[in-house]
């Protein structure tokens, strides 16, 4: 089994993969993410991702739908000591307000808690940035959890650098919760969100960085490479940006370290992943055990300094 690294300061670690969990309810079912689930947890997997509102976008639910899934499996396989769960609030509206009002937020965790059927969430995420609140406040909302044990360690997604900047600073001086991981969207074909100031504020604060579409939606597995491919999942839609920017050049570095490693394209994506400065771990979800096995096998790809120079140079 793979080493686990500690994410930042929050006192958490996990082996350089994080299990996404937004496809539970939404491209597969119970069955298939319990499957999913047990091999994660037996190959040594340690945190999995959700949010209260995987998966609101598909017709006829409502949110929560993924946290419920794990929830299920978390009774039914008796491993809540054994994985770290992460999950996040304010991209939904619901009872007590608007995404980080913090009478939102303590509801928001009491309906978290209760779908996934745990006393303590591992990591808590503001889901996105809210510029209507100010920060002192939702930090605070986020301190009541903390004191009550009901949350062990703060995080945010989608935040840009000034905001995370203030949040920490924020915290230093008045004792409020550090932020202490960061989810940003990174990967190969797109780098511009966390490259540069976000990247170098991580650093200098020990705050873990976890990576969501780590693998770009699919098309770093290079199973879409034409117009033509575009159909092959529900995806594809998304994919024509990364095709007409610098998609192809990187896709022709990833067959080049495949050639050399024998690693899949999803292997090498993830491992450049894990190999960046201030990144812990990145997020992936799968559709199959299968697919979760070779996610899984990313913990063993080890990229020259070569390899990862023609990759980053690719996607510049």
């Amino acid at each position: 089994m793979t080493e686990s690294r500690e994410l930042g300061a929050s006192g958490l670690a996990t082996p350089p993969l994080v299990l996404g969990g937004n496809v539970f309810g939404w491209t597969i079912d119970k069955g298939e993410s319990f499957r999913i689930l047990d091999r994660f947890a037996e190959a040594g997997g340690v945190m999995i991702d959700t949010a209260d509102a995987y998966s609101a976008w598909v017709p006829g639910n409502k949110g929560g739908e993924s946290e419920t899934i794990i929830g299920e499996w978390l009774e039914q396989s008796g491993k809540r000591d054994k994985v770290l769960i992460a999950t996040k609030v304010g991209m939904l509206p619901g009872e007590g307000g608007e995404k980080l009002a913090p009478t939102r937020i303590a509801a928001a965790a009491e309906a978290s808690l209760a779908r996934l059927g745990v006393d303590t969430i591992d990591l808590y995420f503001a889901h996105q940035d809210d510029e209507s609140v100010p920060q002192e406040e939702y930090l605070a909302a986020f301190a009541t959890l903390i004191k009550a044990g009901k949350i062990r360690a703060l995080g945010a997604s989608n935040f840009h650098a000034a905001r995370l900047k203030s949040a920490l600073d924020i915290a230093a001086d008045t004792g409020l919760p550090h932020i202490r991981v960061l989810q940003p969207e990174y990967n190969l074909v797109s780098r511009h969100k966390f490259e540069g100031e976000l990247q170098d504020l991580c650093i200098t604060h020990n705050v873990g960085v976890i990576p969501y579409y780590g693998l770009a939606s699919g098309f770093l597995t290079g199973k879409y490479r034409t117009e033509a491919d575009y159909g092959k999942s529900v995806r594809g839609g998304r994919m024509a940006a990364f095709l007409e920017g610098k998609g192809k050049a990187v896709l022709a570095a990833m067959d080049q370290v495949a050639a050399e490693t024998g690693a899949t394209l999803a292997q090498i994506a993830l491992a450049w992943l894990a190999a960046q400065p201030g990144v812990t771990a990145p997020i992936a979800s799968a559709t199959s055990v299968e697919q979760l096995d070779e996610l899984v096998g990313a913990w063993d790809v080890k990229l020259s300094p070569e390899q990862l120079a023609l990759l980053t140079d690719a996607g510049a």
